[in-house]
């Protein structure tokens, strides 16, 4: 068996050798071309989920975020529920959010925004928020009569780039007026304007818990959100069993159950685009390769016919096709693999722009090795078919072909 196998690997290579390199080169340029869009577009979805992952973790929701429970607004007694947090095994931080619907005003433009209250100290241990100011400085625990605000609802300094409705491009150092839902309207000096590349995060204002409750005149003990970060390494669902077993009767999130809510149908929908991708590619690629041997194998009847007559096992000419389809999608998944390097490469320089940031491919090694092996199996299917129907043709028949 291993000598015909030998012998069918020769015919093969000589086979190859021997025939129109101009016929190889387009062979296998069709089977690269096949490979790498069966791989591009998987690596395509992965860099936007990555993008999302990080957006979410980084500037959203932290690894988890708990909110009210039921049909209730807030979180009650948000100041005892933080101390309970942070003495949970894997949390590093939390930090209280309370968001409130407010109206922004600034020479003439007015925009609905939310305006999110913070302690400063604890969100720089849970978001990088602070990290990403395009403008000024964040904020500081304690400050009065500041704010910031996210380059989405301060507008850009060409309104071309603008996403929507803007305050006409606010910068650093200037004054807006926010109206609030309590009737109060109060100047606010703005001390720096986000820019985090994350939608969400982008289109809202910041200002400290002190500045709240100066605004509601009151001691304010609950928030609408509370967001976690976790210990690098930490499994998050891990510690959302923990935070329940501590007796915490809100709703609470990891990252990946707000994942799966914000893009659950998307990714899905990604999922069937990709796999209406690959069938595609791999019918193209039966098709081409069936073409090829098919050719191949009516233009060598005669020798096929002499072949047969001179006591060459009909497998061993099989055999000799499927091997020699089995190099030309080797080589095309090689011209493949570099050109979906190449393509990675140059979209990691040059990346995609999305309102929620840089997406890059990711080229995951199980899409790299499942498609592979399905070209492999498509590519033998396509050679053992005409292969098989010329072997098994009478030796005359053949011979006078």
């Amino acid at each position: 068996m291993l000598t015909d196998l030998r012998v069918s690997f020769f015919l093969a290579s000589r086979g190859i050798l021997r025939g129109s390199r101009g016929s190889l080169y387009l062979t296998v340029l069709i089977i690269a071309m096949v490979f790498t869009n069966m791989i591009f577009m998987p690596s395509i979805i992965l860099g936007f989920i990555k993008v999302a992952e990080d957006q979410i973790i980084t500037y959203q929701t932290g690894n988890i975020i708990i909110s009210p429970h039921g049909d209730e607004r807030f979180i009650e007694d948000v100041s005892s529920l933080l101390e309970k947090v942070n003495r949970i095994p894997g949390v590093l931080r939390a930090s209280a959010h309370y968001g409130t619907g407010v109206t922004l005003r600034y020479k003439g433009n007015s925009i609905g925004s939310t305006v999110v209250a913070i302690n400063p100290d604890d969100e720089r241990l849970v978001t990088d928020v602070y990290q990403k100011m395009s403008d000024g400085d964040y904020l500081a625990d304690g400050e009065n009569d500041e704010i910031i605000i996210g380059i989405h609802t301060s507008g850009h300094k060409d309104p071309s780039l603008d996403m929507g409705v803007t305050l006409g491009y606010v910068k650093a150092g200037d004054e807006v007026i926010v109206e609030y839902t309590n009737g109060v309207s109060k100047a606010y000096h703005v001390k720096g304007i986000i820019e985090t590349g994350s939608y969400y995060a982008d289109q809202g204002a910041y200002i400290t818990w002190d500045e709240l409750e100066s605004v509601f005149d009151r001691k304010v003990d609950y928030a609408t959100e509370l967001i976690i970060k976790t210990h690098p390494g930490t499994y998050e669902p891990e510690v959302k069993t923990m935070l329940y077993r501590f007796g915490i009767r809100e709703k609470v999130q990891t990252w990946q159950d707000i994942l799966e809510e914000a893009m659950g149908r998307a990714v899905q929908n990604f999922s069937m685009l990709n796999s209406i991708t690959v069938v595609v590619s791999l019918i193209i690629a039966i098709v081409v390769l069936f073409i090829v041997i098919m050719i191949k194998t009516l233009n060598s009847r005669r020798q096929i016919g002499v072949l047969k007559a001179i006591g060459v096992d009909k497998n061993i000419i099989i055999h000799n096709y499927v091997f020699q389809v089995l190099i030309l999608t080797t080589l095309g998944v090689i011209v493949g693999t570099a050109l979906v390097e190449s393509m990675v490469a140059i979209l990691t320089v040059y990346p995609f722009q999305f309102p929620d940031g840089e997406v890059t491919p990711v080229v995951a090694t199980s899409d790299l090795v499942n498609n592979t092996i399905m070209l492999y199996v498509a590519s033998f299917v396509a050679g053992y078919i005409p292969a098989w129907q010329v072997a098994n043709e009478d030796i005359l028949t053949a011979m006078r072909s």
